[in-house]
C-alpha cells in the first residue's frame, strides 16, 4: 500500500481502505492477528478496474513539474467547476501529505511524467448536472512517459478515473513519488454503490458529513443514503413545519440541519459524484414527529381510556395526508435527486388496534383484522402524494 493511500485512510473513524478489508482506525485492528496479505499485482487500486494493464517501466513525479490540464479535444474547460475543483484536490492529495524539499525538476527531463490531460468526450460534459441512477462513470486511462491521458464520456467518469490515477502512485525506496506505465478501462459493475448514515439516534456534525463523502469518493461509492429523521430525533428543519426540529430534534439550534446545511452536503457530494437520498421513514420510527406536530400520530388506548402513549402515524385522518403532501412538496425542491426513501419497515400494529377510531375505519374499509391492510392503505397513499410532486420512491 502506498504512503499516499495511508495518508488518506487515516482521518477517517471507519471506512474501507484498499487492503480490502474493513479499518476502525490507524491504531486499531478488525478480529484477530493476521499474517500480512501477499502484495497485489495492481498496487493499491481499489476497486478493482475492469482492465488493467500494469508495465514494470515506472516514471517518477514532482510535484515541481507535474500538473493536469484538460485535453485539446475536451468540451469541458476551465468553467466546468466540478473538474477544476477535482484537479486541485487531486494534486493536494498526490503531493500535500507531506514536505517536499527535492530540487525543481523540468517537466522534459526522461523518466518524468510530466502531465495528465482529461478529456471529456461527450458534448455535453453535465458540469452542471447533478449524478443520476443512469451517470455515466466509464473512463479509460493511459500512463505513458511525460503525458497520462484520462478519457471520459462524462464528468463522473473523469472523477472516477482521478481516482485510480492518484491509486497507482507510491513512493519508491529513496522517497520519490512514482507511477508505472498503465493501461486501465472501467466502469462500476453497480449503478448504485451506496452508503447509509443515520443522523436520527446520533447526530453527526457536516464536517463528519463531508470526511464520510470523502472516504466514498476513495472508495468510489456514489450514494449516500442519509436517514435524517427517525423516533430518536428530527433534525431535518423544515422550512414548512419549523416545529418539527424545533420540538423533535436533540436541541433545536446545535442538532439540527437548515436547508442551507443540507445544500452543502449536496453541493460537496455533487463534487465527488455522489447523489445524497434522503430517508423519511414512516409510519412507524415517527416518534419525533409527533412532538411538533400535532395528531400525526395514533393515540394508544388501555382499554376503554388513552394511556398518554402514542403509535405509529394515524392513517385514518385526511389531515394527516395533507400534511404530508405540503411536506414532500419542500422535500422534493431541496433534495434533487430523483428518489426519496421512504422507509415503511418495522410498523408495530399494536396502538392502531386498541385505537377504537382505527378500529370503526377498518370496518369502513372492510380490512378486517388484517391490520397490514391498513398499513398497505397509508403506504399507497404516501407512494401517490411522492410521485404528484415528481419523484420516483424506494420503501
Amino acid at each position: 500500500m502506498s504512503a499516499l493511500w495511508i495518508s488518506r485512510c487515516l482521518p477517517f473513524l471507519l471506512i474501507l481502505c484498499p487492503t480490502g478489508r474493513l479499518a476502525l482506525g490507524p491504531d486499531s485492528s478488525y478480529g484477530a492477528p493476521q499474517s500480512p496479505p501477499e502484495p497485489s499485482p495492481y498496487g493499491s487500486l481499489w476497486p478493482l478496474p475492469q482492465s488493467v494493464l500494469l508495465s514494470p517501466i515506472s516514471y517518477h513525479l514532482s510535484p515541481s513539474a507535474f500538473q493536469i490540464v484538460h485535453g485539446s479535444r475536451s468540451s469541458a474547460g476551465a468553467s466546468c467547476v466540478i473538474l477544476q475543483d477535482a484537479f486541485r484536490r487531486y494534486y493536494e492529495y498526490m503531493f500535500a501529505y507531506k514536505e517536499w524539499n527535492e530540487p525543481p525538476v523540468e517537466s522534459s527531463a526522461p523518466g518524468q511524467l510530466s502531465e495528465l490531460q482529461v478529456t471529456i468526450t461527450d458534448a455535453d460534459a453535465e458540469c452542471q448536472a447533478y449524478p443520476s441512477i443512469t451517470s455515466d462513470e466509464s473512463y479509460t486511462l493511459n500512463v505513458q512517459e511525460n503525458i497520462a491521458v484520462l478519457e471520459a464520456r462524462k464528468v463522473w467518469g473523469a472523477l472516477r478515473g482521478l481516482e485510480t490515477f492518484s491509486q497507482l502512485i507510491y513512493e519508491d525506496e529513496f522517497g520519490a513519488l512514482r507511477i508505472n506505465q498503465s493501461e486501465i478501462k472501467d466502469f462500476p459493475r453497480f449503478a448504485h454503490r451506496g452508503i447509509l448514515i443515520d443522523t436520527s439516534r446520533h447526530y453527526i456534525p457536516l464536517p463528519t458529513i463531508f470526511q464520510n463523502l470523502d472516504a466514498m469518493a476513495f472508495n468510489k461509492f456514489n450514494v449516500l443514503h442519509w436517514h435524517i429523521v427517525d423516533d430518536q430525533s428530527f433534525p431535518y428543519q423544515s422550512i414548512t413545519f419549523p416545529d418539527l426540529s424545533d420540538k423533535g430534534s436533540f436541541h433545536q439550534y446545535t442538532h439540527v440541519y437548515t436547508t442551507v446545511d443540507v445544500r452543502l452536503v449536496i453541493e460537496y457530494a455533487r463534487f465527488r459524484g455522489i447523489r445524497v437520498v434522503p430517508e423519511f421513514d414512516t409510519p412507524g420510527h415517527t416518534e419525533s414527529w409527533g412532538k411538533g406536530q400535532e395528531a400525526l400520530l395514533t393515540p394508544c388506548y388501555k382499554g376503554d381510556k388513552l394511556d398518554g402513549t402514542f403509535g405509529p402515524i394515524n392513517p385514518t385522518l385526511n389531515t394527516t395526508y395533507e400534511f404530508m403532501t405540503k411536506f414532500f412538496k419542500e422535500i422534493s425542491i431541496v433534495f434533487p435527486d430523483a428518489y426519496i426513501h421512504l422507509g415503511g419497515d418495522e410498523v408495530d400494529f399494536t396502538c392502531w388496534k386498541s385505537n377504537p377510531d382505527v378500529k370503526r375505519f377498518m370496518e369502513e374499509h372492510s380490512f378486517g383484522s388484517d391490520y397490514s391492510k391498513l398499513e398497505s392503505f397509508y403506504i399507497q397513499k404516501i407512494l401517490d402524494i411522492v410521485s404528484s410532486v415528481h419523484k420516483g420512491y424506494m420503501i
